[in-house]
């Protein structure tokens, strides 16, 4: 069988956000879990792209179903996956995997198309994973060409200019609520990056005006974040009395459970001030993270309004026409750029069957010429290397005709059928292990 580029995964189109909390990989676990894929059966090279819109396992699988195996038992093993569960998964195979991950770096896979982020997170997870040893050759080259083509698109179609990012849809959520932002007070609950691109984003639009509020686990980061914003920090332990005064709160902190619970959420909603008529004011909350900060119960509650990441792709968007221009000219790129690299990336797949042919015709020409010698010999200095430069020739002429054959098949089924016929002819049984997947050190 031959090595495929291989998908397997989930995002935000075929999983819900209560079920892609489930199997979103924390940064603390990244490594781990690239370390035992890279060991595990079926599995050549692997990176991990796990963002709030998707978790992803990006394979050079010398056997597409072990390696299918190998990523399922993984999640079952430490995410409990259930079989009921599958069915938010997807494998992708070849060009549709090339396909896919080009238009994941370009931000055209994306719950916010365009958004600017995601080419930052691919360049982390392919830094991680070489980092751990974990990729090679072709998942390097795939990488590389993936991040090429995402420039292009970038430089080339107006796909940033139309993005809508998910800081700004998260304030068009609130916008929504409370018709205008002017003198809102707002909170942040984390100090990364999507609570500050948040912020900002309010303050334009005149919410904050005696700055932000900003609660962290860790007070210098809160501190820092404030100073930049032009707020004020309190350590965490101090939220409650501070998220009952905020009209906007925005969440995105890096803890594994929840953070405020619908009991919580009822005694904090309470404490609120009251508006003229006697009612309590709204409470808009939008929680960011992953996994979610906020107890999806919290919804549930009168003078609550709970958004998550879910909902920000139903934001009416003031720039789609125009994003959908910059969509169809940036896959045309994508698709002229997809189907070169696939010739090339098909043409280094059949490096270890051209190897492994020409090993073998060596071998085939040695034990012949050797029985010549035996008959026929003994020869003089001279003539013994005339013999091997001749046997030398005849081999680089015949393995280097059938390679040439091999690598310009212009169709996958075809090139497999050519490299079939020709391990079969010659038995090159063990062709994968002369150079496929060869890792980086």
């Amino acid at each position: 069988m031959e090595p495929t580029l291989m998908v397997v995964g989930l995002n935000y189109r075929t999983a819900p956000v209560a079920v892609r909390e489930r199997f979103w990989i924390s940064e603390s676990r990244r490594y781990e879990a690239l370390v035992q894929l890279s060991r595990a059966e079926g599995i050549e090279e692997v990176i991990v792209m796990a963002t709030c819109n998707r978790t992803e396992f990006w394979l050079w699988a010398t056997d597409v179903t072990l390696a299918a195996n190998s990523v399922m038992r993984l999640l079952g093993a430490e995410y409990g996956l259930k079989l009921c569960e599958c069915k938010h998964f997807y494998r992708l195979l070849d060009e549709a995997a090339l396909a896919h991950i080009f238009r994941v770096a370009s931000s055209l896979d994306s719950m916010v198309v365009g958004e600017p982020q995601v080419v930052a997170q691919v360049q982390e997870a392919w830094k991680q994973a070489q980092k751990g040893g974990a990729t090679g050759r072709f998942l390097d080259a795939v990488l590389e060409k993936a991040l090429t083509v995402s420039k292009r698109v970038r430089s080339e179609t107006a796909i940033g200019n139309a993005a809508v990012s998910i800081p700004y849809a998260a304030v068009e959520l609130t916008r929504q609520i409370f018709g205008t932002l002017k003198d809102k007070r707002v909170l942040l609950l984390g100090a990364g990056q999507m609570c500050e691109l948040s912020a900002r984003e309010l303050l334009n639009q005149g919410a904050g005006p005696v700055g932000v509020t900003v609660i962290n686990r860790t007070l210098e980061h809160a501190t820092e974040l404030a100073e930049k914003l032009g707020g004020v920090a309190f350590p965490f332990e101090e939220r409650w009395q501070h998220m009952a005064e905020a009209d906007i709160i925005i969440s995105s902190t890096s803890c594994p459970h929840t953070i405020l619970s619908r009991q919580e959420a009822e005694v904090m909603i309470r404490g609120r001030r009251m508006s003229e008529g006697e009612k309590v004011e709204p409470l808009v909350i939008v929680d960011l993270a992953m996994p979610r900060d906020i107890d999806a119960e919290v919804r549930g509650i009168k003078g609550i309004f709970l958004y998550d990441l879910d909902d920000l792709e139903n934001v009416a968007d003031q720039n789609a026409d125009e994003r959908e221009a910059a969509v169809a000219e940036a896959e045309k790129i994508l698709r002229a750029e997809a189907q070169g690299f696939r010739c090339q990336l098909m043409a280094e797949r059949a490096v270890s069957t051209v190897v492994a042919l020409r090993q073998r015709l060596d071998e085939i020409c040695r034990q012949e010429l050797d029985a010549f010698r035996q008959e026929n010999g003994p020869f003089s200095k001279d003539q013994d290397e005339m013999l091997d430069a001749v046997m030398s020739r005849m081999t680089h002429k015949v393995a280097g005709s059938l390679a040439r054959e091999l690598k310009e098949f212009p169709e996958k089924l075809e090139q497999e059928q050519m490299t079939t016929a020709l391990r079969r002819l010659f038995h090159l049984q063990t062709a994968e292990s002369a150079t496929v997947g060869t890792k980086s050190t």
